[in-house]
């Protein structure tokens, strides 16, 4: 019989102790899989979003605000952008893409935030996970008019919304002022696992002709010929034919609506890339373009990926350093269960271990057999552990989902994980070595006496 064989016998004869000592151990390392697993998520989430994007373009002010709000949309955005601004960048022989954006309103069920911006949106990945994009996939079809929408997967569950249905906008936020018009879903998003599943597209077009997300002539030209360095003169100008057309009706503009009237939160950019040296091309011409943005004081150009990096840094590496100290923690107490379990256990086994020396096992055997049983102690309880944990990220995955709308793979796997293993080996083995020992100098005629 092998030394692991007699030992698993050993802790089959104390099952309760044993039993108890294993379950002291599952329960530490169900924690640090938990506590791992919930630190890749959060980190993928917020390095996986918007690393489709070369820049983000919006006004000046916060770039960590500028980012939240545009692509992640947990904050309310800044001062937004002339839509001139937007067309210039169109010619821009830089650029290969440029999306616009506009934020602030709400889905009048559910309190969804609203983006209008083009079907141009839903050709660029959603986001990137292992590298690779992951591209929209739409039940359905994009906005083809201005009053369609695309919705994301979490918004159409959550509402019991699909194709067809119809819903109005809440103005910033204002649960007392709802308008009129009415958007209908013309496509619903496929989970994405990004904040896309919890928002509703519509179109630019519609989203810009609402009455009160029109700037006031004066304030336009104000504040359009203060940002591209004009007088007000030279800027109304520009579009005075187009004004001198426009006829009030009490709620709207009848005419032509001028391009002074309209804006846009943020810009997503593409730059231009050649075949050979895409990256290292697309790279410099991103860098050159941010460079004169930032430095014409006119608007704020971020690198998304670079901003979130950073974001994550300063809030994921402190957690992960408590992580870590909370790992450290449970290693501590874990080996010490261990320890107790099997030290308090050597005082009852003299005589067992008297009579193992008695028929002719070796001090080295019955050294090496305390030792097996620490460690089996340590693997027995450490594979417990691992399926109790992603047993309750599984059950997790779906109520997060339904209560905050994120989604998580609940075979989610960190390969941090694949070091528990052998960290519970080495542990089991030195904490088994005083015990072992003890076993090891145990005297055979004072072993039978007792």
């Amino acid at each position: 019989m092998s030394i692991l064989q007699i030992a698993w016998k050993s802790l089959r004869q104390r099952w309760l102790s044993s039993s108890l000592t294993a379950l002291s151990i599952a329960l530490g390392v169900a924690l640090l899989v938990g506590v791992l697993v919930t630190l890749g998520i959060i980190t993928r989430l917020f390095s996986q979003t918007g690393a489709g994007y070369d820049l983000l373009i919006g006004a000046r002010g916060s770039r960590t605000q500028l980012v939240l709000s545009s692509i992640y949309r947990v904050e309310r955005p800044n001062e937004n952008l002339p839509y001139r601004f937007y067309k210039q960048l169109q010619d821009d022989p830089r650029i290969d893409v440029v999306v616009p954006l506009t934020i602030g309103d709400n889905t009048d069920k559910g309190n969804f935030p609203i983006v209008g911006t083009t079907t141009r949106y839903f050709t660029l990945p959603a986001a990137r996970r292992d590298g690779k994009p992951v591209e929209f996939r739409i039940k359905g079809k994009p906005m083809a008019t201005k009053w369609d929408a695309v919705i994301g997967s979490e918004v159409a569950r959550t509402n019991g919304w699909d194709v067809g249905s119809t819903f109005q906008l809440i103005h910033a936020g204002q649960v007392d002022h709802v308008h009129e018009e009415k958007f209908t879903v013309t496509g619903v998003l496929e989970p994405t696992g990004t904040p896309n599943d919890r928002t509703a597209f519509v179109a630019l077009a519609g989203f810009l002709s609402l009455a009160d997300h029109l700037k006031p002539i004066d304030e336009a030209i104000e504040y359009e010929a203060q940002f591209f360095d004009e007088s007000p003169e030279q800027t109304r100008a520009m579009y005075q034919e187009k004004i001198d057309k426009l006829v009030w009706h009490g709620n709207h503009w009848d005419g032509v609506l001028p391009d002074l009237m309209k804006e846009v939160t943020a810009l997503l950019v593409i730059t231009k890339r050649e075949e050979d040296l895409r990256s290292l091309a697309g790279q410099l011409r991103a860098n050159e373009l941010q460079s004169e943005i930032n430095s014409s004081q006119k608007a704020l150009a971020v690198v998304p990926t670079g901003v979130m990096s950073e974001l994550t840094r300063k809030i994921i590496g402190p957690a992960d350093l408590i992580a870590k100290f909370v790992g450290g923690i449970i290693t501590v107490v874990t080996a010490i269960g261990v320890f107790v379990s099997i030290y308090n256990s050597m005082s009852d086994r003299r005589r067992e271990i008297g009579i193992m020396r008695a028929l002719g096992a070796r001090r080295g055997t019955v050294m090496g057999i305390i030792l097996a049983e620490s460690a089996l102690l340590c693997l027995v309880g450490g594979a417990l552990g691992l399926l109790l944990g992603h047993g309750l990220v599984f059950v997790a995955a779906p109520i997060l989902l339904d209560r905050a709308g994120i989604l998580i793979d609940p075979l989610a796997f960190e390969s941090t994980e694949l070091l528990v293993f052998p960290v519970l080996l080495v542990l089991g083995v030195l904490v088994g070595l005083l015990p072992g020992l003890t076993a090891y100098r145990t005297d055979v005629a004072t072993a039978l006496e007792q």
